[in-house]
Formats: C-alpha cells, structure tokens, sequence
C-alpha cells in the first residue's frame, strides 16, 4: 500500500531523510518509532503529501502522492499538532470533510457519536480540552473511511480508558475495512500491542523493518549462571551479544538470534540456571539503538 524508496529530504544543510526506504503493506498496522529527530515526523508528511521529497519515491496505492488528489483523497491524517478553522465546531469540519472525501460516511459520523459522548459537536474545537480535540480529531478521521490512516502520537493526551476504545475503533476498521495505518509513538508498549510491523529509525534512514513476531522472535533476553561464579565463559564467536550485565552470579546477555540455538550453544558450558526471556519493544528499541544514539551499557533490564 505504502512504498517508500529511498527518499532524501534536506533543510537548510541538515539531511532530516537521508536514503529512507519502508514498506507498509496494505491492510496492517505499521509502527514506526524512533529517537527524537529521528525523522518520523518528516517521513509522515511525505506520506500525506505535503512535503515534496528533494530525491527518491513515495507511492501510496502505486501511485506518487505529492500533488496527486486522487490519491490524498484517500489518505485521513491525524498529526501531533492538530489545526482546525479557528472558531470551526467537530460538525463544522464534518461538513468540510464530506466536501474533500469521497467515501466520507454521515450516518458513521452520527453512530461514532457513541464511541466520544465528551465530545460536544457544536462547540468550536478550539474551546475544547487536548484530550477531547484529540476525540475530535479521531471522530472525523474515522467518518472519512480512508484506505490509508496516517497517525503521528495519535493517543497523547487521552486517558486510559479512551486510549482503549480509540485503538479497538482502529483494529475494527483494520479488520472489516481493511484500512491501512501507519502510526508514529513513543509509547513502545501500547504499539507491542497492536502493530503487525515494526519499523525503527535512526538518523534518518529505517534502522530495521520486520514483523513484530520476527522482531521479538530475533533478539532474546539469557538470564543464566555458571559454576564458576567469578568469570564469564568465552562465548561462542557466532553469538551476536548486544549487551552484558551481572548481578551476584547471574548474567543477563541480550544475544540476537534465534532463541532455541542460542540455547543449545550455551548448554554446553553446562549451567546452573539458564532461562531465555522475549523482550519487549521497547527493551529491543533501546539494544538494537544502543551502539546508535543511546548509552544503554549500564542499564539493567
């Protein structure tokens, strides 16, 4: 759905997007995380095609998005930064958006009143709380019925119990519609839980892109012990360690690979206890930018 070939965008001397390639197949919920400055939100708005990138691609459906109509009319976007008409109300834009979407739905738009009772459509958005602006923004996205959601910390702001219903209103439409979403968060935890894809940027380019199961599959977190409680055995050349900790006698390595070899070329050191853990997004995060733009050689998972 979503074809990003290397693409370069640069401001002012400073390359934000430099040779940035990814992938977002349709019909699945893509996450995109990343350090500040990173460039997600940059990509992002290559994506709704509002930047212009200085060199590569952006094809959404096949088709190059930059000053193509056809194809932003597809495309529903809700940024980190929301802007409204000044003194516009939630039906106001409602009646804006069905002008520009073609599959814009009214009688979702009304039976959506139920999912954000807070939300008063007839007061202007401006005078409503972030949290609600942020439901309001959500209501009229979700009325568009885009093929393409485009999210950028679309959830900052709400509270748990909201979080929870946006994010079941956004499978549901995954599911029936087979809407696309892309979403930028720092929020690793909550992106474990609903993306199918993973990718992680650094620098400007996409560090690594997988399937979340892959993701988790790949890196492992060994917690084990050894006989001999002062050293660490030499390891095995082929074991790719991205990080060592001990505590009393027990190491903890972050090996990538695969979980059950890893467990194999360790057995035969013959360990008192030896117990491969899966990591989270957020701990595979912060190992696979450790040697990037984090110093993690201390931190104790």
């Amino acid at each position: 759905m979503i074809q990003v070939n290397n693409v370069v965008k640069i401001f002012s001397g400073f390359h934000a997007l430099d040779g940035l390639t990814m992938k977002v197949e349709e019909g699945s919920i893509y996450g995109l995380v990343g350090p500040n400055g990173a460039g997600k939100s940059t990509i992002l708005r290559h994506i709704m095609g509002v930047y212009r990138p200085d060199s590569g691609s952006i094809l959404v459906g096949g088709q190059p998005v930059y000053e193509n109509p056809a194809v932003k009319a597809r495309i529903a976007a809700i940024p980190d930064d929301l802007w409204y008409f000044p003194s516009a109300t939630t039906r106001d834009m409602m009646k804006f958006y069905r002008g520009i979407y073609p599959k814009f739905d009214a009688k979702r738009y009304e039976s959506l009143r139920e999912a954000f009772p807070e939300v008063s459509d007839r007061l202007p958005i401006r005078r409503l709380s972030k949290g609600m602006q942020k439901q309001s923004a959500f209501w009229l996205a979700l009325s568009c019925c885009p093929d393409v959601l485009v999210l950028d910390e679309p959830v900052d702001g709400l509270d748990p119990v909201m979080r929870r219903q946006i994010w079941s209103l956004l499978m549901g439409d995954v599911a029936q519609r087979g809407t696309t979403v892309l979403v930028s968060s720092h929020n690793l935890r909550e992106l474990e839980d609903v993306c199918d894809h993973v990718g992680i940027l650094s620098h400007g380019k996409v560090l690594l892109e997988r399937s979340l199961t892959d993701l988790q599959d790949n890196v492992v977190k060994l917690q084990i012990a050894f006989p001999d409680p002062g050293t660490l055995p030499e390891l095995p050349r082929e074991l790719k360690v991205l990080h060592t900790t001990q505590l009393g006698r027990v190491y903890t390595l972050i090996v990538r690979g695969n979980p059950a070899e890893i467990r194999s070329r360790m057995a035969v050191f013959h360990p008192l206890l030896m117990d491969a853990l899966p990591l989270t997004l957020e701990e595979i995060f912060i190992y696979e930018l450790g040697g990037e733009d984090y110093a993690v050689r201390d931190i104790v998972l």
